[in-house]
């Protein structure tokens, strides 16, 4: 962990069909379209709401670049039977069965220490994913409070079909119908689904994270604090910017050395980051705020190496509404950071 200063803040549904006149010919099925233009112009289209859908299912970066390139080459090996008619919800029923999977497979898997979504950067402005048939693509959930590590941290607690469901329905504004669909379930499920995931929720809700130009400003404030106040290695100082029950996640998967255990309290926390201050030394630190998941993160970079010490990571905090830091996360594991641009030369 490093303590470079930081110099400035971030700127902030179908109708029924007639019945068919007697002895008439069966409508011909449509004459299929070049398999590799198709493809390329299905990506072209839908390639960002894929992964925007597949990023919130799985809180994975890296996952999400996976079941996009897989949903295509499944679209180019196997099209589907009219190339007519809209392809977004056959791609995005290909995605969501890709991302079910995976999630299960994560379960499955031990994994060392806590874990963390993947960092991602703000895009400049936010993302226009059109719907058909829809006068945008919101619900409950916007799509950038639904990138934050706060709702995508809320979201382990539920199922993989609890996950898919919830951000249909809340976040991208599907239809019970058009959710059913998309998942291959009845719509007496999904309406159970529904309601079991937004009670499992319920913690979330009553402590939402809306990424907001206010809380932009005051969590780059607190996070530039914290780092001036760590280069003092004043424990005094660093804890009265912590709140009581402040906690630090690391997520290093076992790559590199972190606490694989949650730190709570001001004087462990601060006392855990003057640790590591001194054990990683004077080196050649590098660092850049920038805008992570909506809110303002600190990206470091250090050279050369110290054996068991990450080269590369990103912090982050929450703050209560006093400014008082509540959690810091640090994601340094190598495959978390892929959606990161490494810093300039």
């Amino acid at each position: 962990m490093s303590s470079p200063t930081a110099s400035s803040a971030p700127r902030a549904a179908p109708a029924p069909r007639a019945a068919p006149a007697p002895r008439a010919a069966p409508a011909p099925r449509a004459a299929p379209a070049s398999s590799a233009g198709f493809v390329a112009a299905s990506y072209r289209e839908h390639e960002r709401f894929l992964w925007a859908v597949s990023y919130r299912l799985t809180g994975s970066a890296a996952d999400a670049d996976d079941i996009v390139q897989e949903t295509f080459v499944r679209a180019l090996e196997h099209p589907p039977a009219r190339t007519d008619e809209p392809v977004r919800p056959w791609l995005t029923r290909v995605a969501l069965n890709l991302g079910r999977d995976a999630l299960r497979r994560r379960k499955r898997r031990a994994y060392d220490g806590p874990w963390l979504p993947s960092p991602i950067e703000a895009e400049p402005e936010p993302p226009s994913f059109e719907i058909p048939g829809k006068d945008g693509t919101e619900g409950r959930y916007d799509l950038l409070e639904s990138a934050s590590f706060a709702f995508l941290i809320a979201l382990e607690a539920l199922t993989p079909q609890q996950r898919a469901v919830l951000l249909l329905r809340d976040v991208f504004d599907y239809s019970v119908q058009e959710t059913a669909d998309a998942l291959g379930l009845s719509e007496a499920s999904v309406k159970t689904t529904h309601h079991r995931a937004r009670r499992a929720l319920e913690p979330y809700d009553r402590e939402r994270c809306r990424p907001s130009p206010e809380l932009v400003e005051r969590s780059g404030a607190a996070l530039m604090r914290f780092l001036q106040t760590l280069a003092t290695q004043d424990v005094a100082a660093i804890e009265a910017l912590l709140s009581e029950g402040v906690r630090v996640v690391n997520d290093a998967n076992g790559e590199y050395k972190a606490a694989r255990r949650i730190v709570v309290g001001p004087n462990r926390v601060a006392r855990l980051f003057i640790g590591l201050l001194r054990w990683e030394g004077n080196g050649d630190f590098r660092h850049e705020i920038r805008l992570i998941n909506g809110l303002p993160a600190i990206v470091i970079e250090r050279t050369p190496g110290l054996p068991g010490a990450a080269p590369r990571y990103v912090l982050r905090c929450d703050v209560d509404a006093r400014g008082r830091i509540t959690e810091i996360h640090t994601v340094l594991a190598s495959h978390k950071l892929t959606a990161v641009r490494p810093l300039a030369p």
